[in-house]
């Protein structure tokens, strides 16, 4: 009876500390979440301050004079920053997609030992990631040539393919027994139907990493655009905004070269952190469908080396 007493008493002790560590976890954690929280609302907060508010106070989390006068610019035309959404969208899923895709064939390709060629190939790749041509070069490829200026393909196509979204997915596809591969082979399947119905389907935690990571990629880019683009109708979201802020910039430089009263109510400040919100706001509402798979996706696709 001691003995059973002794080892009850264990299992309450052990029942006991597992709820006290979790709830020093669940305390770290909302703490941790409250200050990743902070900038955001601070983000926010200023967005909605009134710019003189801003430049007497600094930013604050409420705000002490309450505007819109940045959004009422961002969008007073509300065409152009529709039609810039657009195409953001556009470019976002079709780089996405083609890209993912294309990035998962390579990555199959070089995990698979039959492949005589794979270390050359790999090497190949990895080349690039040392050595580039330069802007030069790459700019009369993409203009002289391939005669791709103000063309949509031209922001799509220059950040299709990431050798380390490839290192990645080729470490986690490797991870998948080959024997799956080997019976359906057996079965009288072929390379690309293998491919598309086995090995995609168990490489989704992977997928949607690398998806995350592209589709962020190009919702951000405003570079190539600023290279290859002038065609106001083909302007994507952050290359609008960017030049939206240049003329903003230039013209209170302007005011204080000609020697005008520069007003502190030309909202400056919180148009930077408008912008934040409006090309932030559609990527923060799609990540917690995905965080799922992108978490498991980091974890397991770093298990084998």
């Amino acid at each position: 009876m001691s003995a059973i007493a002794q080892t009850g008493k264990s299992g309450v002790k052990r029942q006991a500390d597992i709820m006290l560590l979790r709830f020093i976890g669940y305390i770290f954690i909302s703490l941790l979440a409250v200050i990743c929280f902070i900038p955001f609302l601070l983000v926010v907060s200023s967005s909605l301050s009134q710019e003189s508010s801003i430049v007497e106070k600094g930013y604050q989390l409420i705000p002490a004079v309450w505007s819109t006068d940045a959004y009422s610019i961002l969008f007073k035309y509300p065409e152009q920053m529709l039609r810039a959404y657009g195409v953001t969208i556009a470019v976002t899923a079709a780089g996405t997609l083609v890209g993912l895709f294309i990035t998962a064939m390579t990555a199959y390709v070089l995990q698979r030992k039959d492949f005589r060629w794979r270390n050359q190939f790999a090497f190949f790749f990895f080349f690039t990631t040392l050595f580039s041509g330069g802007l030069v070069p790459w700019y009369m490829l993409i203009v002289t040539y391939l005669d791709l200026k103000d063309k949509l393909i031209v922001l799509i196509l220059p950040m299709l393919l990431n050798v380390f979204y490839i290192i990645v997915m080729k470490t986690f596809m490797s991870s998948i027994p080959e024997a799956i591969t080997e019976s359906a082979k057996i079965d009288g399947a072929g390379d690309f139907r293998i491919f598309v119905q086995l090995i995609l389907p168990l490489s989704k935690p992977v997928l949607a990493t690398i998806g995350l990571f592209i589709a962020l990629a190009y919702w951000n880019d405003w570079y190539n655009a600023l290279l290859f683009v002038s065609d106001e109708k083909l302007m994507p979201l952050q290359y609008y905004l960017y030049k939206m802020l240049g003329n903003m910039d230039g013209m209170r430089k302007a005011m204080v070269a000609s020697g005008a009263v520069v007003t502190t109510n030309i909202p400056t400040e919180s148009l930077k952190m408008a912008m934040t919100i409006v090309a932030t706001g559609p990527i923060l509402l799609a990540y917690p469908f995905i965080q799922r798979y992108f978490v498991q996706g980091l974890t397991l696709g770093a298990v084998k080396g």
